[in-house]
């Protein structure tokens, strides 16, 4: 998926266990297949969870989650993951890792009114936490602009891949509503349908706080071009999201799109996949 991406098997990861961890090295360890693209996952025996960096630029999401997840976990309505342990690299793995308890539930397939509620009332209750120094990560929580430049860049590579006259025109669009003038709150990052579970089709824990920071909260919105596409409006009410605000997520949802789709072309089908229905949408809503 990524060229610089490292090799990790069951082996290494029962020998990391066992050099670092070795009260849990003789649980069985069985790779997990998920939508993720910078982890590998490994559940250990019926409890616990290994997430390991697929490279370099995914590095420090153990010890960014050991830091802000319990702060943040009293706070939210549904789970966060539970960082248990810490690992160092090591046995032929370069970077730090993590163990986390394993939280049930599978990742939504379809929308529905009670799961966008859900996602609102989730999304407004980490709004109202305390920020404490938190900014913008990698962009998440800045003003849209600053993502222009790569924006073309990638859109430039796309060739026929997507009609790039309409979605240059929708981002145009996004970038001429107004900044968020309110004070910074906390946000998620990515805000994806791999990154939540459901149980019972209600929404049960929001996982992969890497790029949790503060600042704009359009970009955590961008799940109403994805996954709850099909129940957008009440999304929108739920959340109250204000017009400015909805066309930035707009932005937000088609430049993630953009950079996902050149990026994953050739490697990872279901990002895509994801990628092209969250662009179709915004040019049809766009067109609306």
């Amino acid at each position: 998926m990524h060229d610089d991406e490292v090799l990790v098997s069951e082996e290494l990861v029962r020998a990391l266990l066992r050099a670092q961890f070795p009260e849990w090295s003789e649980l069985p360890v069985v790779p997990f297949a998920h939508g993720g693209t910078d982890h590998f996952i490994f559940r250990v025996g019926d409890e616990l969870q290994v997430r390991l960096p697929k490279h370099e630029p995914s590095t420090g999401q153990a010890e960014k989650e050991q830091r802000i997840l319990p702060r943040l976990a009293p706070h939210l309505p549904v789970a966060v993951p539970e960082p248990i342990a810490r690992g160092e690299p090591g046995e032929d793995f370069p970077f730090t890792w993590g163990v986390y308890r394993w939280l049930p539930g599978e990742p939504p397939r379809k929308a529905s009114v009670a799961l966008a509620r859900d996602v609102a009332s989730f999304l407004h209750a980490l709004q109202q936490v305390p920020v404490e120094g938190e900014g913008p990560v990698n962009s998440r929580g800045a003003p849209l602009a600053r993502r222009d430049r790569a924006f073309r860049e990638s859109l430039a590579r796309l060739a026929d891949e997507v009609d790039r006259a309409a979605v240059a025109s929708a981002w145009d669009a996004s970038l001429a509503a107004p900044e968020w003038d309110g004070a910074p709150v906390l946000i998620h990052g990515d805000m994806l349908p791999a990154n939540l579970l459901v149980r019972g089709g209600r929404l049960s824990a929001v996982l992969d706080w890497g790029i949790f920071g503060a600042g704009d909260p359009a970009c955590d919105y961008l799940i109403a071009w994805s996954l709850l596409a099909p129940v957008r409006d009440a999304f929108r009410s739920a959340a109250g999201i204000d017009e400015a605000t909805w066309a930035r997520a707009r932005g937000w949802a088609l430049s993630h799109g953009v950079t996902a789709l050149g990026y994953y072309l050739h490697t990872n089908p279901p990002m895509v996949e994801h990628a092209r229905s969250a662009i179709a949408g915004v040019l049809a809503d766009a067109d609306g």
